[in-house]
């Protein structure tokens, strides 16, 4: 019987071979990328590497190895395909994206929208990234805020994107979706919440309080404190506020800002009543215009993949050969379609970077309805 070390050696000279065979094997298919740039051919043949994995499989025995050297080869034509699109580049295909490049906002001459009404953090964060005399008025809810900038009646809107406890705000993620607008800045702001309410009013006293329902999320252990409070969602904190002036009782509350609070007349009666002390918002300043800053620095695309094994990993894997760092990715149920998903991915770089260009042509041939949603 060979001893380990005789083993050992063994593989030593097979993997000699195989990484022979692989050197031939990236010659043959530059070749063949060199042949499909010269015909204008698709890189990605999606049906004839079906096949291939099936040819690849009925060679060996054992549905362990069956399975193995399909990982094997759906690897091999993976880093096959990568190849070929960086020879598009070397050609002077440069990949182009639709999007035009400037080198500053028109701050000071835009109108922008935010959703809420005054002293809501959405307006706090549009002051932040437009300075606080921006020309600027509030709508009800986000769809109202993508629509007024879709119509032109906004150059800009100011949304909330995620909050440091409280995860994903989901409804923004699909209407960036649905409209055919575009991330061009991104602004992040400190949240702190107070339990604001009439003037005179004891805690003893409340039995209803209103806020937005990732407001409430971000103070719920405050809240379960007090078991007895019915906890009613709004879509708005600043709104919460103004209906608890508004109705004059005292036995409602809202879950606010104290700037929110002072401004709508309301007595802060708990402080900083956050789950997380480090708690923030990331707000995206979105435009109906395809443009990009000269030296912006992330870019966040939505895309689905084909519902079978690998197909997520063979996706992600373009950024990994085109050295863009991943910082981000959520999911969001299809809708219409029960149990499929499509992905959110925000990465480094720039649109004029040749790695970004290289990784989005990858994407596009093999990715499902990909939408880049900015650069920002």
């Amino acid at each position: 019987m060979a001893t380990l070390e005789e083993l050992r050696l063994q593989l030593d000279e097979i993997d000699g071979q195989i990484v022979e065979l692989y050197e031939n094997r990236m010659k043959v298919c530059r070749q063949v990328g060199e042949l499909k740039v010269k015909t204008g051919s698709k890189i990605f043949d999606r049906q004839r590497e079906r096949d291939k994995l099936l040819d690849v499989a009925s060679k060996v025995s054992g549905d362990f190895n069956k399975k193995g050297i399909q990982e094997l080869y759906e690897q091999l034509m993976s880093m096959s395909r990568k190849l070929q699109y960086r020879l598009l580049v070397e050609t002077g295909a440069l990949g182009r994206l639709p999007f035009i490049e400037v080198d500053s906002l028109d701050k000071q001459k835009a109108r922008v929208v935010f959703q809420g009404v005054e002293g809501a953090y959405s307006q706090a964060a549009m002051q932040h990234y437009f300075g606080e005399n921006c020309n600027s008025f509030h709508v009800r809810n986000f769809r109202d805020a993508m629509e007024a900038i879709e119509e032109g009646s906004a150059d800009y809107a100011v949304l909330p994107i995620e909050n440091s406890s409280a995860g994903a705000v989901n409804e923004v993620y699909d209407l960036l979706v649905e409209f055919e607008n575009y991330i061009v800045g991104e602004t992040i702001i400190s949240v702190t919440h107070t339990l604001a309410g009439l003037p005179g009013t004891k805690q003893e006293d409340i039995r209803k309080v209103y806020s937005k329902a990732e407001a409430l999320m971000q103070t719920s252990r405050f809240l379960d404190e007090h078991s007895s409070w019915q906890q009613i969602s709004v879509v708005n904190t600043a709104l919460a506020a103004r209906k608890v002036l508004e109705d004059r009782d005292k036995s409602q509350a809202a879950v606010c800002s104290a700037y929110a609070a002072r401004l709508h007349g309301l007595t802060v009666l708990q402080d900083n009543i956050n789950n997380e002390a480090n708690n923030s918002t990331r707000f995206i300043v979105v435009s109906n215009q395809k443009i990009f800053l000269k030296d912006a620095s992330k870019i966040s695309i939505c895309f689905e993949v084909p519902h079978e094994s690998g197909s997520l990993y063979h996706i992600l894997s373009h950024f990994i050969y085109n050295d863009l760092n991943l910082s981000k990715i959520e999911s969001r149920p299809v809708e219409g379609k029960s149990w499929e998903y499509r992905f959110f991915a925000d990465f480094e770089g720039n649109m004029a970077d040749a790695a970004v260009k290289n990784a989005i042509r990858g994407l596009r041939e093999e990715a499902m309805n990909l939408k880049i949603l900015g650069n920002y």
